[in-house]
């Protein structure tokens, strides 16, 4: 595996997204396994079970196994567990990677050690063409109100004293940012979470900032390259 550094301090940039075991970089908003190693290091130990559920291609299950946690990965996109399972079939430990909604957890109560997911961004890439509650297909009122949902079920399924990790990042509409990370963020707290920790990871190689760059300097507005990760503890 390439050289990996344990981060010390609350900012984040890895401009090499890390390509070791089957991990890829082709599954769209997908997020650095860098990151994911990181989270589970910190905030997670051998035998834990972890729970990711917006699983996109499986990046945080690849990172679970090798790193001997137990999995249970979900996603309400068929495509996206086909993926997940092509990219773990060849590792060992114990792991379910199947279709499932973050809205309505198939999941015992106090029962994950730590949860490390990435939902989605509001509308900026929308991840299937009209499969129910999928998050990436929802106006900005009915995302919210999912996300509260999605609050609700994590504090249900999470261990007292455990944590959780929320990777999310601010969007720009009509001009104005939306401040998505931080109203995630509020909503998690008032389902009762404690926060732990703000970690601000700095954004690279995105495709869109080409196309947009131009854009940005007649129009006068700043190119968002910055994401959020909230550690929350129930």
């Amino acid at each position: 595996m390439e050289l990996f550094k344990k981060e010390v301090t609350t900012v984040w940039s890895f401009e090499d997204r890390g390509n070791w075991s089957s991990h890829k970089g082709d599954y769209p908003g997908n997020c650095s396994p860098k990151v994911i190693r990181n989270l589970l290091i910190r905030y997670s130990k051998e035998n834990d079970w972890i729970l990711d559920q917006f699983l996109g291609s499986g990046t945080s299950a690849v990172e679970a196994l090798l790193l001997r946690r137990k999995f249970i990965g979900l996603d309400i996109n068929k495509k996206a567990i086909e993926i997940a399972k092509e990219r773990t079939k060849d590792l060992k430990g114990k792991i379910i990677i199947k279709e499932g909604n973050a809205l309505k957890l198939n999941i015992k109560d106090s029962s994950i050690d730590f949860v490390c997911t990435h939902p989605p961004y509001l509308d900026i890439i929308k991840y299937s063409n009209g499969i129910k509650d999928d998050l990436s297909l929802l106006e900005k009122s009915k995302f919210y109100e999912a996300i509260n949902v999605v609050a609700e079920e994590i504090f249900r399924v999470l261990k007292v004293n455990k944590k959780c990790a929320i990777i999310i990042g601010d969007v720009r509409k009509k001009g104005y940012i939306e401040p998505l990370g931080f109203n995630v963020m509020n909503i998690f707290l008032n389902k009762g979470f404690l926060l732990k920790e703000i970690i601000i990871k700095q954004q690279h190689n995105c495709k869109g900032t080409e196309k947009w760059r131009d854009i940005a300097e007649k129009r006068n507005f700043l190119l968002i390259q910055h994401e959020y990760i909230f550690v929350f503890q129930r």
